[in-house]
């Protein structure tokens, strides 16, 4: 009796911990949904590591293994190499072994060669022989490596300076610029018009164009560094609006000679050299240059050998601004032929050109946009290219018959999709995800696009009760515009009862927040709040991206106006919902979606009654040269626009519970803005709530990213439920 007692009670412990664990994980955590959660990887939807095309196989990482498929109806997949075989190969050649599968590139796309490092070493490995075919010391210190395929060759920065490494191993300094406010090999410009990097190899790798950036005419910028015992500065350069930004050259080195030219671009200085593409035959570099108030854009063609401007091929203008983001792409086969992508039509649409700078033909046209360029059939007779013309939400593959114009969509299921083509471009790999898709992966021919399904993800929430979420329009304030918007309310919502409610909000250019890819592409963050009551509402207002250039500019000089008009729009929208308490609406937005947030809750209190504001803007003068100019010019041309875009104008304003956030090295959004808005607060006597992340940049990463979003829960849970 005794025994049964003790197991009957043992039962009911366990049966009573077993219902506290069901009822523990019928809720997901912070963890599981923020990158940088302890268990945030559990719930990524499956994936083929690595996937990308070596020659015409397709290659990914399993394990141990790197698995390749050959492509067809007939799909056939077999191990190339495991760890342990790779190991022995690595080991023969003086190498260290790997304790893991490394992160390989593909060199060059025609070839079996993998690009992986292995302990301050880049190697070439040429996987069907099974050998190593090249060898590169990577010296503590430096970065931004370049592989030339033509020749071998390997770029690489130190510092501001750069240098090479030959095949044999050779070390070339190419620069050697003792003031570290002169940069070479490095990306210029912050990184917009689409520049990423400050290399570029001709097309057989015997010479190397390279920006060279001179800031030395650049104020310092103090930023502190405060694990130092004594904090310590640690200035960076930051062109402020209006004021003297960097001067930027192209050199040019011959690998033979080891000389480098300067391409004479001329004056003004402070112009923008841009999208930097090699002719095929290696002789010319052109260069999209913008004048420094972005409202023109010329064509130029330099001689690689001299330096000289050889010809202007055309010049492209706008009343607002013009914002090139791509070089011109040469057809195979037809040296005199390029393709120039613009949006002067009002949508990023392409178009065939020759070399004298003629207009042959446009080849897109239409209310949608060119999104991405792949490339040409081996021919050179069709192009590929991704674009929006299905629906803004999604993003879809087409080849386009240069010659007759006809195009033929090669992806077929709903949702945003990333390719990438076989170097014959008979085959792409498909990656692609809807709202209710977590994830597929095929590989396709590029004739009709039949697919074969390599990967189907399952969903990674299917033992939780998630949240409601659903895509629909609104208008926008001038009456005509649709936005699209993503609604995300509590599962088993309850209509009779008031829920309150967080506008999640961008705004501005270069971002789009609703898309038809999983989960409608919400964050993690907004999943979580849907968990505890809120409803979680976005919307792509007029300002932000891939609705052509009518609807991006329309913020042009008055940053904050017709982007927070449709903000409104959608708190509208909110209010006339049953379920939705209009007494307590609040929002949330990070960078421009902070300077918006702020924006908000200054402008319109009755609305708004509780904000959080990670790294916003506040004072657009504060802001740097190249975006701040682009959409407000300067504070000198527009002194009006640049006023009421300063929300330290409008701290009397503030009435409800704000929370400002930012980072304190944040180089983008500097430290300076919520310094000053809360200075313009105190005076006004109004009460922000603040918080710091030290050490942090512009965005909250790794470890802490679970604490931030716990620190913003916090505060809508305290001031809005």
């Amino acid at each position: 009796m005794k025994n049964k007692s003790a197991c009957l009670l043992a039962g009911m412990v366990l049966t009573l911990l077993s219902m506290t664990i069901h009822a523990q994980n019928d809720r997901l955590t912070l963890d599981d949904l923020i990158p940088g959660g302890r268990t945030y990887a559990r719930f990524v939807p499956r994936t083929l590591k690595q996937l990308q095309w070596c020659a015409d196989r397709y290659i990914y990482v399993k394990g141990d293994s790197l698995i390749a498929g050959t492509p067809g109806k007939n799909k056939k997949e077999a191990l190339l190499i495991d760890r342990a075989g790779l190991n022995e190969v690595l080991q023969a050649s003086g190498l260290l072994g790997l304790k893991a599968m490394p992160v390989f590139s593909v060199p060059d796309v025609t070839r079996p060669v993998l690009a992986f490092d292995v302990k301050r070493n880049r190697v070439l490995f040429d996987v069907d022989a099974r050998k190593v075919v090249g060898k590169y010391a990577l010296e503590k210190g430096r970065g931004g490596y370049d592989y030339a395929k033509g020749s071998g060759c390997l770029a690489f920065t130190e510092g501001n300076n750069l240098g090479l490494i030959s095949p044999d191993g050779a070390v070339t300094r190419i620069t050697a610029d003792t003031d570290k406010d002169i940069v070479n090999g490095q990306s210029v410009h912050r990184n917009e018009f689409g520049i990423d990097k400050g290399t570029f190899w001709s097309p057989v790798g015997d010479k190397l164009a390279f920006y060279r950036m001179d800031q030395r005419m650049v104020t310092d910028y103090p930023l502190v560094n405060v694990d130092a015992r004594c904090a310590k500065a640690e200035p960076v350069k930051y062109p402020m609006a209006g004021m003297k930004s960097h001067e930027v050259t192209v050199g040019v080195y011959e690998v033979a000679s080891g000389k480098t030219v300067f391409l004479q671009t001329g004056a003004p200085k402070d112009k923008y050299l841009t999208n930097i593409a090699w002719s095929p035959d290696g002789k010319y570099i052109y260069v999209a240059e913008v004048n420094r108030e972005q409202n023109e854009c010329r064509l130029n063609r330099y001689d690689a050998a001299s330096g000289v401007l050889e010809k202007t091929l055309f010049t492209e203008t706008h009343p607002k601004y013009v914002e090139p983001q791509h070089p011109v792409l040469f057809v195979p086969g037809r040296p005199e032929r390029f393709i120039w992508q613009s949006l002067r039509d009002g949508y990023d649409h392409l178009y065939l050109y020759d070399t004298a700078g003629n207009e042959l033909q446009q080849l897109t046209s239409g209310p949608w946009s060119v999104t991405e360029v792949h490339g040409f059939t081996a021919d050179g007779k069709s192009l590929y290219y991704m674009s929006t013309e299905v629906s803004p939400l999604e993003r879809h593959l087409y080849r386009l018959d240069l010659k007759t114009g006809k195009r033929v969509r090669l992806t077929h299921e709903a949702g945003m999709h990333q390719v990438r083509l076989s170097a014959g471009k008979s085959y792409f790999t498909d990656v692609y995800s809807s709202r209710h898709n977590p994830r597929k992966i095929d590989v396709a021919d590029t004739k009709k696009g039949n697919a074969v399904n390599l990967l189907t993800a399952s969903d990674p929430y299917k033992k939780y009760q998630m949240p409601d979420i659903r895509i629909g329009t609104i208008k926008a304030a001038d009456g005509v515009t649709d936005l699209y918007y993503r609604l995300i309310t509590p599962a088993a919502l309850d209509s009779t009862q008031k829920h309150p409610a967080i506008v999640y909000v961008y705004g501005g250019p270069h971002a789009q927040l609703v898309t038809d890819s999983w989960l409608a592409d919400a964050r993690g963050w907004d999943i979580y709040m849907a968990q505890r009551g809120y409803v979680v509402f976005t919307v792509d207002s007029r300002g932000s991206a891939n609705r052509g250039a009518e609807f991006e500019n329309v913020i042009h000089r008055n940053l904050g106006v017709n982007e927070m008009a449709d903000q409104v729009k959608g708190a509208e929208f909110l209010k006339s919902l049953p379920f939705v308490d209009p007494e307590r609406i609040g929002v949330h937005g990070w960078s421009y979606g902070g300077f918006m947030t702020t924006n908000l809750m200054l402008t319109y209190p009755e609305i708004f009654k509780v904000g959080v504001a990670g790294g916003p803007v506040i004072d657009w003068n504060y802001y740097e040269v190249m975006y701040g100019e682009r959409y407000m010019d300067t504070p000198q041309e527009n002194p009006e626009g640049y006023k009421n875009a300063n929300l330290k104008n409008k701290a009397a304003n503030l009435q409800g519970h704000l929370l400002l956030i930012h980072g304190d090295i944040d180089p983008v959004v500097v430290w300076q803005h919520t310094l000053s808005f809360l200075q313009a607060c105190i005076e006004a006597r109004t009460y922000p709530d603040y918080f710091v992340y030290p050490r942090h940049e512009h965005n909250v990463i790794g470890k802490d990213r679970p604490h931030l979003h716990e620190k913003i829960t916090r505060y809508f849970d305290d001031y809005l439920k």
